[in-house]
C-alpha cells in the first residue's frame, strides 16, 4: 500500500453510501490500518447528494479528508458528474451502470448494481453492498475477511446472511466484468 489509500463512495441520499463508509473503514481498522471515515449529504438526505470518505493508511492520517481519489465509487450520475475530476490519473471510477451512462475517468467498471440487487434480491436496498463486493474484487487495499466481519457488526439486526450474500453477487458481479473485459 502506499502512503495513503482515498476513497470515495457517492451517490444520492438513502442509498447507503455512510454505511459503506463506516464498514469500510472499520474493516481497514480490522485489517491493521489506521483509517479516518467521513461523512456529507444535502439538507433533502433521501435524494439529494451524498457521500462518504475514507482515508486508510499504514501510518498517522493528518488529514480526514479524501483529496485525490484512488477509488470513486458513483451510484447516481449527479455523483459521477460532480466527483469523477477529483480522480488521480490512475484513480478507479466504480459506478452503477443503471444510473450512470456518461463517464469520463479512463480507468472504469461499469457494472449494473441496482439491476442485480431488483433481480437476485426483488428489492434496490442491497445496491450498496452489492457495490462493496465489486469494490473488493477490483482492488486490495483490505482484505474480504476484514469486509465481512465488518458487514455482520454493521448492517441492521438480522440482515448479515443477505448482505453477505450481497456482497458476494457484487463480487461475482466484478469478475464477470475482468472477464468480459479482457
Amino acid at each position: 500500500m502506499g502512503s495513503k489509500i482515498f476513497l470515495r463512495f457517492s451517490g444520492a441520499g438513502g442509498q447507503g453510501m455512510i454505511l459503506l463508509g463506516v464498514i469500510y473503514g472499520e474493516a481497514a481498522v480490522l485489517d491493521g490500518l489506521n483509517a479516518v471515515q467521513t461523512q456529507s449529504y444535502g439538507p433533502e438526505a433521501r435524494g439529494g447528494a451524498s457521500k462518504s470518505e475514507v482515508v486508510i493508511s499504514e501510518g498517522e492520517i493528518s488529514y480526514p479528508h479524501a483529496t485525490k481519489l484512488d477509488l470513486l465509487l458513483c451510484l447516481s450520475q449527479q455523483a459521477c458528474d460532480k466527483y469523477s475530476e477529483d480522480l488521480k490519473p490512475e484513480g478507479l471510477l466504480v459506478a452503477d451502470s443503471f444510473f450512470v451512462g456518461d463517464v469520463r475517468a479512463a480507468n472504469t467498471r461499469l457494472i449494473p448494481f441496482t439491476r442485480i440487487s431488483e433481480e437476485k434480491f426483488s428489492r434496490r436496498v442491497f445496491t450498496n453492498i452489492i457495490a462493496l463486493g465489486a469494490i473488493a474484487e477490483l482492488t486490495s487495499y483490505v482484505s474480504v475477511a476484514a469486509i465481512v466481519e465488518s458487514i455482520k457488526k454493521n448492517v441492521p439486526a438480522g440482515t448479515a446472511g443477505l448482505n453477505i450474500r450481497a456482497f458476494d453477487e457484487g463480487r461475482e458481479a466484478a469478475r464477470i466484468r475482468e472477464k468480459t473485459r479482457n
